[in-house]
């Protein structure tokens, strides 16, 4: 034996190796230059073959042999004897199977056999031999392996092991396109399809199952092959699926996992979808469906994070308790608690902020002088950086009690009172007392600043007594001769109930809408309430009387007033969301013939998308910047379509991560080729798309243009560096603001922006955040993304509102405020001190056995705070969560089966 492996090496090395007879003959014919299966014989035929080797392959050719002889009694033993060769054979994950391999060259031989046995028993089981074998022609576009399946659909499937199933799946798919293009009946396909799914689910394939079913779009039958030992897994990846999906798909594959999350009692995970739904009527049996009083709460702080009304019944001392949590009613408790836990209940001043003393000392004095523009400026950072702790050095200190707003002019004054709403937010009883005092003084600036800060201070906690709607909706303000306090007053109602859909509000509104005689920022500004209020609940009312304005002969000459763009994005928000239930608008906008009904259907067509990743959507935004506009007396209305592009852009790919990335290469793109209208919109979109998450890469960037020779662009760069650091106290942006404002010591308009965005940086002391995602990122904030995205809007013209004398539409921003805690409580809303683990969450979608969800962690005791993108788990199992993920206010119940000890 080792003379004769010798002398094969020795032929190797010549001209060629001592081979068989039969693959010299198969050698004898030339290759064909493209053919796969000549280069198969031809590497087959340059090694030589083992001796086991060949013994199968002379096995299997006898057994080929006997399928062709006369004798049909031979036919059962010879198939079974193939089929035991190809199940039993084991070969390395790459290899094809030998006995496969071997039986390759009989393929077609055993096709003709097939077409001329008679229908029986026999026929099925050698079709079922080659639908295995067809596995090696799955690159010669023939799906042989599905169609010898469909001609033996009795054979047991999932004998031949879990490769065979994918590669039947991969070909249903393929076949299933041709004839649905082709117009053809698949009813064998899917029924094929049913029976491979339990297969995929038994072996851990679950992404394998979901794609297939999607693909052959019968994902309503998942529920009834899932158990309790896949039903996670399977929803994790239907869940993680839903941003690559276009409408209707995405909303079907939620409510097939809420449906099965349901059935497993899942309550939290299935409201988190509800909520995604947006369905109302879901929202009410979810909550109403749960069993028990602790996790009622539960459902109700979650439905509380996403500003939604429910009305509960009163019956017991429970439900009062339910009715308080989803009001937000002890929210203000909550963060100071927190704020107590980490020892930052003492108030910041503005110069603890500013840092004067480490600008250089040439301009040190100059950034910090005694100017109305620059209190205003410390008006705005103490009212950030101290909100929600309802303490401060400025505004509610006992001495000089009106000190700080004699400091500021005109407007000025009323965003200084206003801050007042925002140092005691959501606590409307100590707040109003707070407030009160200013809306008896005489200057009517300060009255519609107090009636502002009450709309702040009540946004997102909901009374029974209603005060916003009490002080704030009568007729005295709403109709007042002074169009700031009829601005201020409305805006307060907004903001108070936003997200609510509460119809009383209605009343009040739409008359104010529909009146020509008022002043377009009146009107646009309770278009602007009416859009929140009602965010992405597409109501018809409120879209019918903002579009009739548009549409108004009378309105011809003011709609091309700055603020119309309110009045155009409080239409966008009302189909916030809403996806492809904005196209009936943006019909009707074709039909007004006006420069601003090209802008306004753009932003209502970016509202219905808004975080939904939609690539196409993208693509149509980027065509809308491409297009040069030639001066005409459209021009303002087609800067401001394309301002819309771009931030709709940012708005779309908000939320999702790849699209993230692929959108800032865009920004670039436009920076350096776009239109000055173009790159004032897109350092305002890049931070839109990364609100309180300060990415290097981002903020690097955003430095860059805050230098930018436009100063419109600057502005722009240093408020988006303000929100993408907003609440996060991060050094490094503190730093390059510090620099910025000794830099702009000399501009005041840029000065006053480095002042807000260090306000912004600092906001809450570092625990609150303005990103509109939550509950580990799953569930976009309607309310949250309308607020900055308002604040945007007005942004594109910084320079004619908000660093003009309409500042106060900054406060826009308190609807995306919130504190990125997590307090741990008991089953009667106590709180509870736990340890738990915090660190960067992991994607763990698709991955086999129980795989750790988070990485890099640390040990605390709640309360804690949760930076963007970090994940929190208990440390032991003393108590279980009622919450499927811990973040915000989370209810823990005693574990019963704990039994102490480490």
């Amino acid at each position: 034996m080792a003379q004769e492996s010798d002398l094969s090496k020795t032929a190797d090395k010549g001209k060629g190796k001592a081979v068989d007879d039969e693959t010299q003959k198969d050698k004898a014919g030339e290759p064909v230059p493209n053919g796969k299966k000549d280069e198969d014989d031809k590497a087959e035929s340059s090694e030589e073959l083992s001796e086991e080797d060949q013994t199968l392959k002379n096995e299997l050719d006898m057994l080929v042999e006997r399928l062709t002889e006369s004798n049909a009694s031979l036919y059962k033993p010879a198939l079974e004897t193939m089929k035991n060769f190809i199940k039993t054979s084991t070969s390395s994950m790459t290899a094809v199977p030998k006995p496969l391999k071997f039986l390759r060259p009989h393929y077609e031989t055993m096709t003709k056999l097939y077409e001329e046995w008679p229908v029986g028993d026999d026929k099925n089981s050698l079709a079922d031999v080659l639908s295995v074998i067809g596995m090696t022609y799955s690159d010669e576009e023939r799906q042989d392996t599905l169609k010898y399946r469909l001609l033996a659909p009795t054979q047991d499937i999932g004998s031949w092991g879990h490769e065979y199933v994918r590669h039947l799946a991969l070909e249903i798919g393929e076949v299933y396109g041709k004839r649905i293009t082709a117009d053809e009946s698949t009813s064998d396909l899917v029924d094929l399809a049913l029976t491979l799914v339990p297969l995929f689910l038994k072996s851990n394939q679950e992404a394998d199952a979901v794609d297939l079913m999607s693909e052959l779009e019968i994902i309503d039958e998942l529920p009834k092959f899932v158990d309790e030992n896949t039903y996670g897994r399977v929803c994790l990846y239907m869940v993680s699926m839903v941003n690559l999906l276009t409408y209707p798909e995405n909303e079907q594959f939620l409510r097939v996992a809420h449906d099965i999350y349901k059935n497993y009692k899942q309550y939290t995970q299935a409201m988190v979808l509800a909520i995604r739904i947006n369905d109302y009527a879901l929202i009410n049996d979810d909550f109403y469906d749960a069993p028990d009083p602790a996790l009622k709460k539960q459902l109700a702080f979650l439905i509380a994070r996403q500003r939604i009304c429910l009305d509960i019944d009163r019956d017991t001392p429970d439900d009062e308790e339910i009715v308080e949590c989803i009001g937000n009613v002890k929210l203000p408790e909550h963060f100071k608690s927190l704020g107590k836990e980490l020892n930052i209940l003492e108030p910041k001043t503005t110069e603890d902020i500013y840092k004067s003393h480490l600008e250089s000392s040439r301009v040190a004095g100059l950034t910090n002088f005694d100017s109305a523009r620059n209190n205003l400026a410390a008006a705005f950072v103490n009212a950030f950086v101290n909100a929600g702790f309802g303490n401060d050095k400025m505004m509610l200190v006992e001495k000089n009690k009106e000190s700080w707003v004699w400091k500021t002019k005109e407007e000025g004054m009323m965003s200084t009172v206003a801050s007042l709403g925002t140092l005691l937010m959501w606590d409307i009883e100590s707040g109003l007392d707070q407030t009160d005092k200013y809306t008896y003084l005489e200057e009517e600036q300060i009255q519609a600043g107090a009636y502002l800060a009450i709309g702040i201070m009540n946004s997102g906690v909901r009374l029974d007594s209603e005060p916003a709607m009490a002080l704030l909706a009568d007729h005295d303000k709403l109709n007042h001769k002074n169009p700031l306090i009829r601005v201020a007053a409305i805006m307060g109602l907004g903001l108070s109930y936003a997200g609510s859909n509460k119809d009383e509000l209605l009343a009040y509104l739409l008359p104010i809408i529909s009146d020509t005689s008022q002043e377009m920022r009146v009107s646009a500004m309770a278009a602007l309430a009416c859009g929140l209020v009602f965010v992405g609940s597409s109501y018809a009312e409120a879209g019918e009387a903002i579009i009739m304005t548009l549409m108004d002969d009378e309105r011809k000459s003011q709609l091309t007033d700055k603020w119309t763009r309110f009045l155009a994005l409080g239409l966008g928000l009302l189909y916030f969301g809403r996806q492809e239930e904005v196209d009936v608008v943006l019909e009707t906008l074709k039909v007004v013939e006006h420069p601003m009904a090209k802008p306004t259907s753009v932003l209502a067509s970016i509202c219905a998308w808004a975080g939904t990743g939609a690539v196409l959507k993208i693509q149509e935004l980027l065509h809308l910047c491409n297009e040069h506009m030639e001066e005409s007396d459209e021009k303002k209305g087609d800067e401001l379509l394309q301002a819309y592009a771009v931030l709709g852009i940012g708005l779309i790919s908000m939320g999702e991560d790849v699209g993230q990335d692929m959108v800032l290469r865009h920004f670039g793109h436009l920076m350096h080729y776009g239109e000055a209208n173009i790159r004032r919109a897109v350092p305002l979109a890049m931070g839109l798309v990364s609100p309180s998450n300060p990415q290097m890469k981002i903020y690097d960037t955003l430095s860059r243009y805050s230098h930018d020779n436009d100063n419109d662009v600057a502005i722009n760069a240093i408020f988006a560096m303000g929100l993408l650091g907003a609440g996060t106290n991060n050094a490094r942006l503190a730093q390059l603001l510090r620099q910025l404002a000794s830099y702009y010591h000399r501009d005041q308009e840029s000065l006053f922006m480095v002042r807000i965005a260090q306000g912004l940086l600092h906001m809450g002391k570092g625990t609150l955040s303005i990103n509109p995602f939550h509950t580990d990122r799953q569930i976009l904030s309607r309310v949250s993304a309308a607020g900055l995205l308002t604040v945007l809007v007005a942004m594109i013209d910084s320079k004619q509102f908000i660093t003009s004398n309409s500042h106060y539409l900054l406060y826009f921003l308190v609807t995306a405020m919130h504190p990125r805690f997590l307090v741990t409580l008991d089953e009667n809303l106590k709180p509870l001190t736990v340890n738990v683990r915090v660190g960067q969450a992991v994607d763990v979608v698709g991955q086999a056995g129980r795989p750790k969800t988070i990485t890099g962690w640390q040990t605390q005791s709640t309360p804690v705070l949760l930076a963007y993108g970090e994940r929190a788990e208990l440390e032991d199992e003393e108590y279980i969560s009622l919450n499927s993920t811990l973040e915000g206010l989370v209810i823990l119940r005693k574990n019963p089966e704990w039994e102490g000890g480490k």
